[in-house]
């Protein structure tokens, strides 16, 4: 049941600051270096997976003569703002079109800049274990409506599938609500929330138990590493 949405994962900084191009430059030309004498705060939403490409970046700028302070852990809200009020220069996790409503709250394009694309074709969306879509011929969102389906992945015992969600104020949330509503899925689903790895831990556990699996989730991550789509999941 894979209902994926096309995205972008961009890199924002303030408007005043830096062209991110990656070079490996001699001492000897080190007094030339563009970022010689400054100082940069990046900053991220705490989670662990969304550093390797922080780190990258970090790296690129370190090489340009920038001094890179310490990371700013922030929630995925107030790390948009504190680029956009100045108290952090760059951040990598921002999902273009999903983030948009809180790039446009932070000040858009007068205050922020998304300057560069890091996974260009990333994707966002449902995926359910392929052995339960193959036995009940599920191919879409919208089939959840049917309660004898829906509680195929019941694990709670409450009458609703469960569907393991995204964590309040990363953004993917509200594209879950929205479609909880558009697809008239209240009555048949619950958008189960708290800490989304650890959702993450107990979907793998079950779908290693044999039981049925509905999950949100995005590309690229570790967790289609191991529920591979196409042949774990679909």
């Amino acid at each position: 049941m894979k209902d994926f949405s096309r995205s972008r994962k961009c890199i924002i900084t303030l408007l005043t600051c830096i062209s991110l191009v990656f070079l490996f430059i001699s001492g000897s030309a080190y007094a030339d270096l563009p970022g010689k004498g400054k100082k940069v705060v990046p900053t991220y939403a705490g989670v662990a997976q969304t550093l390797f490409q922080l780190k990258v970046v970090s790296e690129g700028l370190r090489q340009l003569g920038y001094e890179i302070k310490p990371t700013l852990e922030l929630s995925m809200v107030t790390m948009h703002v504190a680029v956009a009020q100045g108290d952090a220069d760059f951040l990598t996790n921002h999902w273009d079109p999903l983030h948009q409503h809180i790039y446009e709250k932070a000040g858009g394009g007068k205050t922020i800049e998304r300057v560069g694309i890091l996974s260009d074709g990333a994707l966002q969306g449902y995926l359910i274990d392929k052995k339960t879509a193959d036995q009940y011929n599920i191919n879409n969102l919208a089939q959840l409506k049917d309660p004898e389906i829906a509680k195929v992945f019941d694990a709670d015992k409450d009458g609703k599938a469960d569907l393991a969600g995204c964590n309040p104020g990363w953004g993917c949330e509200k594209v879950i609500e929205h479609h909880l509503n558009a697809y008239s899925l209240r009555e048949t689903v619950e958008h189960v929330q708290g800490s989304y790895f650890a959702l993450m831990a107990d979907t793998i556990t079950r779908y290693r138990t044999g039981g049925s699996i509905l999950y949100y989730t995005w590309t690229p991550q570790w967790v289609s590493g191991i529920l591979v789509p196409g042949k774990d999941v679909v």
